[in-house]
């Protein structure tokens, strides 16, 4: 009987969220992060690792010196639960912070971030991706939060945006240049993806009120798209089963008819299982939820937990030797660091 060996066992804990444009004083985030003992995390203990994808974040506090205030509000929560930041990154109002436990910060190196302009021919960020990718318990893993073009009628845009971010993000680590290069890739964000047809919103929200989620999911762009091999074809999403998160008026759970609603905020993953002999990578979903109790923006946020795992049959490998597998030579420790805390007035 072959003879398994773990090497990475760990809880991911993802959530993308549009918050147009809005302030994080005063937002209470033990439901967002699950913080409140409800993650889904095997046995329900703490995410291992949150990756937090935000997007439409207010630009009137960008600054080379000093974390956005959503990634010092995050940081302040996670800090009383022991998570570290590890990176963030930071484009127009498109943001993504990485935190995790103290335990896991030796597994992680060759630290990377990237982004890529699609507003305006790519001449304006606000819209595109950014990324954060490392080797993570040996293995190349890489996070992506994009924001693409808005709008029903602009399905060809969505198109272009996302072959633009897989053609020109590129990483400086050998063998893991390109987003679909990492062993393990998780995409979420606001892809703005709409309903096909020409139900008018009324109907649509009839369909909703009636729990008929399956048969609008049979219009969902995102989903034709990856049956057609359009875009995204390379990555797995589980279907919704929550109602659509776009567009609310503001302050409320009350849809606003102005747009019809649309599943726009997503997440997705793709992991290249059996890359090497006698490894075996995973990434079970455990989760895929929106979260009714926020209503700042017209969006509801979403989240999703995976458990990341890495395997070996009748083999004894340290990550450190699976990094040497999959990285190279050795590299050195990453410099980690607290983002810093502030309150606000």
């Amino acid at each position: 009987m072959a003879a398994t060996t773990v090497i990475a066992d760990l809880c991911i804990f993802l959530l993308t969220w549009n918050v147009g444009t809005h302030s994080p004083k005063n937002v209470p985030l033990t439901s967002l992060l699950a913080l409140n003992g409800t993650t889904s995390c095997p046995e329900n203990r703490m995410p291992d690792i949150y990756v937090i994808g935000m997007q439409e974040v207010a630009t009137n506090h960008l600054s080379v010196f000093q974390d956005d205030p959503w990634v010092i509000r995050f940081a302040s929560a996670l800090s009383e639960y022991e998570y570290v930041k590890v990176h963030s990154k930071q484009l127009q109002g498109i943001l993504i912070t990485m935190f995790t436990k103290h335990k896991h910060i030796p597994h992680m190196k060759d630290i990377e971030t990237e982004e890529t302009k699609t507003g305006l021919a790519g001449l304006w960020g606000n819209k595109g991706a950014v990324s954060i990718r490392l080797s993570l318990y040996g293995t190349g893993t890489v996070f992506v939060c994009a924001h693409l073009a808005a709008h029903d009628n602009k399905l060809k845009e969505r198109i272009e945006d996302y072959h633009q971010i897989v053609d020109k993000h590129k990483y400086d680590v050998s063998g893991y240049r390109r987003i679909f290069d990492h062993d393990f890739v998780f995409w979420m964000g606001d892809l703005n993806f709409r309903l096909a047809g020409d139900e008018t919103a009324d109907r649509v929200l009839n369909d909703v009120e009636n729990g008929h989620l399956t048969e609008l999911l049979k219009l969902d762009q995102l989903t034709l798209l990856r049956e057609s091999g359009q875009a995204f074809s390379l990555m797995e999403e589980q279907l919704p089963t929550f109602a659509p998160t776009f567009k609310f008026k503001e302050g409320t759970n009350e849809y606003d008819l102005k747009r019809r609603p649309a599943w726009c905020d997503r997440i997705l993953h793709r992991v290249q299982a059996n890359s090497y002999a006698s490894i075996s990578l995973s990434a079970q979903q455990l989760s895929y939820q929106s979260n009714m109790d926020y209503t700042l923006s017209d969006h509801k946020p979403v989240s999703a937990t995976f458990n990341y795992k890495i395997e070996t049959q009748n083999m004894n490998y340290t990550d450190e030797e699976l990094h040497e597998m999959t990285h190279g030579a050795a590299s050195p420790m990453p410099n980690l660091f607290n983002a810093q805390l502030e309150e606000f007035q």
